[in-house]
């Protein structure tokens, strides 16, 4: 609600400064300019996705600036000057950082904090570390230890193979 009584200020103080249609035009000028930007960096996003995914590597950076990237664009279908102004900032490459740290300080002040128990290291910053047994809990080796205890054991088969 505050953000569409701040854009009907902006666009009468705009409008009585350049005249209506000036200030229409405007409009029309920063939609379409939102548009080739959000296309040229969907495209830019997509493929350093597509590049993390393919390589194995957490997409998180990746899927932040796709989302910047989308929010963005829909803050520049909004009619208005100071939507377009965030969606731009949302949308170029060399503001995006400081809206994905934005964006981060953002959903880390909403979520809760997350404890993990019955982990060795638990709750200790940095949260969940893998316990033997766990997925790339092994080390250099090869072998899952903890501390010096190594437990030795073999895999029995209780339902043997059907006979052909």
């Amino acid at each position: 609600m505050l953000l569409l009584l701040l854009e009907i200020v902006v666009l009468i103080a705009v409008g009585n400064a350049i005249g209506p249609w000036w200030t229409l035009g405007l409009l029309v000028l920063f939609v379409v300019a939102g548009l080739y930007l959000v296309r040229r960096e969907s495209g830019r996003t997509w493929k350093a996705l597509r590049q993390a995914v393919d390589t194995g590597k957490m997409p998180g950076r990746e899927l932040a600036d796709a989302s910047l990237v989308l929010l963005g664009g829909l803050f520049l279908v909004i009619p208005g000057f100071l939507s377009d102004v965030v969606g731009i900032f949302l949308i170029l490459p060399f503001t995006r950082t400081i809206s994905r740290r934005l964006l981060a300080v953002l959903i880390g002040s909403r979520m809760p904090p997350m404890t993990v128990t019955g982990f060795p290291g638990a709750g200790a910053p940095g949260g969940y570390r893998p316990g033997p047994g766990t997925p790339g809990a092994s080390g250099p080796t090869g072998s899952t230890r903890r501390g010096d205890d190594i437990i030795e054991g073999e895999i029995i088969d209780e339902d043997p193979p059907p006979e052909r």
